[in-house]
C-alpha cells in the first residue's frame, strides 16, 4: 500500500510540475496598439439574471473600445420575468432561446449565431464583470496572431469567507492547469465566461454537433474539437487586461452542484490528456482519504500519511500561488484548511457525478 501511494504521489508531482513549467512558458501579453480593428459580438446566455445583468452591461459601457466595433446579444433562456435594459451607447438586442437539445447554453449560443454579423464572437456569463481593456487586448492579440479561437482567464470576486476562498483556490488550480496545459501543447480546457472565436470557425467545426446531448460543455467540447482538428488556430491569451471576474456561489449545496456539472464533462473529453489528468487528481485525492481512514483504524502509519499530504500540498501550492498572482492582487487565504478539505469534497463530487443528477438554473440534469 505504501509503495503504491508513493508511486501515485511521484506521478502526481511530476504531472503538476509539468503544468507549472507550462504555465511559465506562456508569456504575459500586453496590448500594444490603441487602434482597434476587430469587430466583436458578445453573446450572453441568461436565465433569471435580472440582478446581475445590469452590472455586466455597465461594465460593457466602460470598455475602452469603440462602440461601433462591438455589439451585445442577450439570449433569454425562459426567464420567469422579462428583462428590460436602459439605453446604452453600444448596440444590444435580446433574443429568445430556441431550444432543441439537452443543453440550454449550447442552444443559446447557436440561436445567437443566427443574428451575428461580425466575424468574431465572445461568450461570457450574466454574473460576470469585464475589464475595461478586455476587447482591446483581444483585438491586439488577433492583429498579431493568426488565430481563430482564443481562451481567456476567469477569476472570482471573493469576500472573506472560507467558502469563497475555497472556490478561489479551486478555480486557481483549474486555471493553472488550463494555462499550463497550453504551455506544454496539451490544451484541453477553457471557461465559457471568457471564450472567443470567429463565426466562420464555429461553422467550420459544425458548432456543437455530436455533443449537445450533454447539458454543459459549451466551451470545453468546442475547444477540444478545435484542438483536435486545427490546433494551430487555437491560443491562450495570458493577459491581466483580459481577466473576466465572476461571482462565487454563496452556499455549499450550490457549489457542490456546480462542481458536479463541471466534473460530469470529464468522461466525455475527446483529448486523452484531460481525461488522464482528471483520473490522476481523483486517484491522488481518494488515496489520501483511504490512507486517512486506515490510519484511524491503526492500519497505516500517520507519519507517512503526513508525508504524502505535505508532498501534495507543496506542489499544489506552487501551482496555485503562480496562478493566483496572475489572476488577482489578493493574497491566498485558508490555504492549509482548503487543502485538508479538498480531497474529501472533490472525491465526493467525482463519485456523485457518475451516478447522481444536479440542479442548474432551476432545472435538473
Amino acid at each position: 500500500m505504501i509503495l503504491v501511494l508513493l508511486g501515485i504521489s511521484i506521478i502526481y508531482v511530476l504531472t503538476i510540475g509539468w503544468l507549472i513549467y507550462g504555465f511559465a512558458k506562456i508569456n504575459l501579453f500586453e496590448y500594444t496598439s490603441s487602434s482597434p480593428k476587430t469587430s466583436f459580438t458578445i453573446i450572453v446566455p441568461f436565465r433569471n439574471e435580472a440582478e446581475n445583468l445590469p452590472i455586466l452591461l455597465e461594465s460593457f459601457s466602460k470598455l475602452n473600445y469603440p462602440t461601433t466595433l462591438f455589439e451585445v446579444i442577450l439570449v433569454d433562456d425562459e426567464s420567469e420575468k422579462e428583462f428590460k435594459w436602459q439605453n446604452t451607447d453600444y448596440r444590444i438586442q435580446i433574443v429568445k432561446n430556441n431550444r432543441y437539445s439537452n443543453s440550454p447554453k449550447k442552444d443559446a449560443i447557436t440561436t445567437a449565431m443566427q443574428h451575428i454579423k461580425t466575424n468574431w464572437v465572445i461568450t461570457t456569463d450574466a454574473d460576470c464583470v469585464v475589464p475595461k481593456n478586455w476587447l482591446l487586448s483581444l483585438d491586439n492579440f488577433i492583429q498579431l496572431n493568426a488565430v481563430s479561437m482564443i481562451v481567456g482567464a476567469v477569476t472570482y470576486d471573493c469576500n472573506n469567507s472560507f467558502l469563497h476562498h475555497f472556490q478561489q483556490l479551486d478555480l486557481a488550480s483549474l486555471q493553472g492547469a488550463t494555462i499550463g496545459s497550453f504551455g506544454i501543447k496539451k490544451g484541453f480546457m477553457c471557461n465559457g465566461a471568457n471564450f472567443a472565436y470567429t463565426k466562420s470557425f464555429f461553422q467550420k467545426l459544425n458548432g456543437f454537433e455530436n455533443n449537445n446531448s450533454i447539458a454543459s460543455g459549451d466551451d470545453v467540447f468546442l475547444l477540444q474539437k478545435a484542438l483536435l482538428q486545427y490546433p494551430e488556430k487555437v491560443a491562450y491569451l495570458k493577459s491581466k487586461n483580459s481577466i473576466v471576474v465572476t461571482k462565487p456561489v454563496n452556499n455549499w449545496k450550490a457549489l457542490f452542484y456546480q462542481r458536479v456539472r463541471w466534473a460530469s464533462k470529464t468522461t466525455s473529453y475527446q483529448i486523452a490528456f484531460g481525461k488522464r489528468l482528471g483520473v490522476l487528481v481523483f486517484i491522488m485525492n481518494i488515496s489520501l482519504i483511504i490512507a486517512f481512514v486506515q490510519m484511524l483504524l491503526g492500519m497505516f502509519p500517520w507519519f507517512f500519511l503526513g508525508l504524502l499530504f505535505i508532498i501534495k500540498f507543496v506542489i499544489d501550492t506552487v501551482l496555485m500561488q503562480q496562478t493566483n498572482s496572475f489572476l488577482t492582487k489578493s493574497k491566498i487565504s485558508y490555504l492549509f484548511l482548503s487543502s485538508l478539505w479538498y480531497p474529501f469534497f472533490s472525491s465526493v463530487v467525482a463519485l456523485y457525478c457518475v451516478f447522481g443528477k444536479y440542479e442548474w438554473k432551476g432545472r435538473r440534469f
